[in-house]
């Protein structure tokens, strides 16, 4: 089955460790697409035991004893997931449509004047004698949703056998994972995040899932999440000149985003869109004459003569009118609603605690931090019972966690081996410098920022399906984007799919700026922020990315202003006060760096 679906024009993405672990089996057999984290084998196997036990399915444990166990608990679970989805979605399309109501509940979640809506009112209205056929066609074009994993690829450590020798590179966390992936069952793609990894990208190629088959169809997608066009084009060409054909690329905001935030150098999502837009057809045309050619050396089947080949943004929306806009003036094949959904239960698994948090969150307790232990900016959420636990531990003088998980072990800067910065055992070794006066205080702090993700990420899916977390470790962290904010209350389902869609407009704040207006200030506001962090690099160097930076965010200024100067971006309300805000900030922008600039000098 191919693993393309078009029922939705949006998609959930990947949210944390556990936030989306089980949402395919929530929203899948509604045509939703979403996006499971694979790098949790312990999250996804006590994931497997709870519904295992609620759909009454054997459950045989996978002991981190067995040769390969992280790849086989990825697999065992994906397998359980697609056969949920699949029995829930053949019960759907099956089951007497007149009583149906999951088959009904399908419809009212599509967007109005669509394809399958008008072939449903026609199949209403035909003849007893026209029936059958016009319902076959009909069943013929429901599909699931995909079930989409993603492989963040810098997490990718090294890992042992219980000797402690070095296990061959194939057993890494994140080639264990695409492994994991590609033997599951799973219809979907597997989207890679954070980067070009060229070992798991090379790993990819022992795979005959990634390739076409006799019919130019490829059984599993490969799925790049970017920041820009150049990083499209590298990544793109070096996995084609493999004969792996990427069906999707993913544009995310840099900064305007939840999880960890990938800062572009000022470069702002409408001009990185535009140049997408005007390129779609040469980067099509150079992957897929590169692809072939590389396929055809390997003697291996032919893509199709159109494959799959998708372009989608996902970073900030929150209205019908910016989606549309974005889709239809980008042409765009769809967009990705994340953060929204945390406050939708029947979508997502989140914990009640946290969901109250959230409801009560203001928008200053949305904030970029230092809490990951990768070293990148972290959106983060102050009034967390994650950030609560992490401020409890330095009031105790107990500052980092115990590393149960290990998954983001990156430093050695103490060790021969390496070990987390959010660790306890990492954090009282920087306390020492501390006190021997060889680092500052403004260090220490950062230091104490980190908090345990792989434990705060993965604990609200235990909570939220009624169990307790391994070790009693149940304080959350939650990594929302800036845009929640905006957001007031929880939503169904359908409410949240209707607001997508326009059929209505959900309760939400009104000062709420428009997407652009939104990722322009934080790129302001990250730009003050590097202008005042204390300079331990040459400064020349400094300044150059300093005015680079600052170029770059005139620049989409600019663009924007002679965008919405012709172009109907949003009601003219919207616009009028788009076009202040620009002007202001375009000046905020200029002025400041006149005056930090000199500083520097």
């Amino acid at each position: 089955m191919p693993y393309q679906t078009n029922a939705h024009s949006f998609h959930i993405p990947v949210m944390g460790l556990g936030y989306t672990v089980d949402t395919p089996i929530k929203v899948a057999k509604y045509g939703i697409s979403s996006v499971v984290s694979i790098m949790d084998d312990h999250l996804l196997e006590d994931m497997r035991k709870i519904y295992s036990k609620k759909y009454v399915r054997e459950f045989i444990p996978i002991s981190d004893t067995e040769e390969d166990y992280r790849a086989k608990r990825i697999t065992a679970y994906l397998d359980l997931t697609q056969s949920l989805v699949e029995e829930q979605f053949n019960k759907l399309i099956n089951e007497d449509w007149s009583n149906n109501t999951e088959f009904r509940k399908y419809l009212d979640l599509l967007p109005e004047n669509t394809l399958l809506i008008n072939l449903f009112e026609k199949l209403e209205t035909a003849s007893e004698s026209q029936k059958f056929q016009l319902k076959e066609e009909f069943k013929s074009k429901l599909s699931m949703g995909a079930v989409d994993v993603n492989i963040m690829t810098k997490i990718d450590k090294i890992n042992h056998d219980k000797s402690g020798n070095e296990l061959p590179r194939e057993y890494s966390d994140a080639l264990s994972a695409l492994r994991g992936f590609a033997l599951s069952k799973a219809n979907g793609s597997v989207v890679f995040s954070a980067g070009m990894n060229p070992s798991l990208y090379g790993y990819a190629e022992q795979f005959s899932e990634f390739y076409p088959n006799q019919f130019g169809e490829i059984s599993k997608g490969i799925i790049l999440k970017v920041s820009d066009y150049r990083s499209a084009l590298i990544q793109g060409k070096f996995l084609a000149k493999k004969g792996l054909w990427v069906s999707e690329f993913r544009i995310e905001s840099g900064l305007n985003c939840g999880g960890h935030a990938f800062a572009t150098d000022g470069f702002l999502i409408g001009p990185i869109l535009e140049e997408f837009k005007t390129n779609r057809s040469e980067l099509f045309q150079t992957l897929y004459e590169t692809c072939q050619s590389a396929l055809q050396s390997k003697e291996a089947n032919p893509l199709s003569q159109s494959p799959t080949f998708k372009i989608t943004y996902q970073g900030g929306i929150g209205t019908a009118t910016e989606d549309s806009f974005l889709r239809e003036y980008y042409e765009l094949d769809g967009t990705g609603w994340g953060s929204p959904f945390l406050l939708v239960p029947e979508a997502t698994s989140v914990d009640d605690d946290t969901l109250e948090r959230l409801f009560h969150a203001k928008k200053s307790d949305y904030y970029l931090s230092h809490a990951s232990p990768l070293g990148v900016p972290f959106n983060n959420l102050r009034t967390s019972s994650g950030e609560e636990q992490r401020m409890s531990r330095i009031e105790k003088n107990r500052s980092g966690s115990p590393c149960y998980k290990k998954f983001l072990m990156n430093n050695t800067e103490f060790t021969d081996k390496p070990i987390c910065t959010a660790s306890r055992q990492y954090q009282n070794l920087k306390a020492k410098q501390f006190e021997a006066g060889e680092i500052d205080a403004e260090e220490i702090e950062k230091v104490k920022a980190k908090d345990c993700l792989c434990e705060g990420l993965s604990a609200p899916a235990i909570l939220a399906a009624g169990e307790m977390p391994r070790r009693n470790l149940k304080a959350v962290t939650i990594c929302p984007g800036p845009n929640l904010a905006y957001f007031k209350g929880s939503f169904t389902l359908k409410e949240m799919a209707d607001h997508i869609y326009g059929k209505l407009a959900i309760n939400m704040d009104l000062d709420r700026p428009h997407v652009f207006v939104k990722e322009l200030q934080l790129y302001v506001s990250y730009l003050k922020k590097e202008f005042d962090t204390k300079i331990t690099e040459k400064v020349a160097k400094r300044e150059v990315y300093l005015e680079k930076f600052r170029n770059n965010l005139i620049e989409g200024v600019s663009y924007y202003q002679e965008m919405i100067s012709s172009v109907q971006v949003d009601s003219d309300e919207i616009l009028q006060k788009m076009k202040g805000q620009f002007h202001n900030l375009k000046n905020e922008i200029e002025a400041f760096s006149l005056t930090l600039k000199a500083e520097i000098v």
